[in-house]
């Protein structure tokens, strides 16, 4: 059985399970040298269908335990592509209820309104599915697109988190963004 999809007006979010393999691996491949500016510095194997294999088991293990959702984005009309993913990571209950997004998406498919389509479902989902609180981003300051994406979806600058992230090779300084439900007693 095919795990949980999520519409949008364009697009199709969707679990991975291990059918996925190869159009994951596709993607990551298709924008390998896209996303080195953005992502840790990546090892060969990980853009090999085995490796994005182990990956997908990965992530199911981390979402049967509740630590994350994960969902991979496709055009409705191209379901076949696989153009992007959102994460809600390091999900933590209890008093905290919180977690970190991460998100990323296909070079060829920017600025066209589909990561925004995205991102609007996985936090409607982590607030009425997840019951969660607050979602953190952390975003390069050179990432105008990232900042005014958050910005535009309602989360706020709470400062600069120094030398945050191991990017590329880099440590990197990154924006903290946050966004609470505000329906949450």
């Amino acid at each position: 059985m095919k795990p949980k999809e999520y519409m949008t007006d364009r697009l199709r979010l969707s679990v991975a399970d291990e059918s996925d393999e190869n159009r994951i691996t596709e993607y990551v491949v298709r924008n390998r040298a896209f996303l080195a500016a953005w992502e840790p510095s990546r090892s060969p194997d990980y853009y090999t269908p085995n490796r994005q294999k182990e990956l997908i088991q990965f992530d199911q293990e981390c979402m049967e335990q509740g630590q994350l959702f994960k969902v991979w984005l496709s055009p409705l009309l191209q379901p076949e592509l696989i153009i992007g993913s959102v994460a809600l990571s390091n999900i933590v209950r209890g008093a905290f209820l919180s977690c970190h997004m991460g998100y990323r998406l296909d070079e060829k498919w920017l600025n066209k309104g589909y990561m925004t389509e995205a991102l609007e479902k996985v936090v409607s989902v982590a607030w009425h599915e997840l019951g969660l609180h607050r979602i953190e981003a952390n975003i390069m300051p050179r990432n105008a697109a990232s900042l005014r994406l958050t910005e535009k979806l309602g989360f706020q600058r709470e400062g600069l988190a120094r030398q945050y992230l191991k990017i590329n090779g880099k440590w990197e300084d990154h924006v903290h963004m946050t966004i609470l439900n505000e329906d949450m007693d």
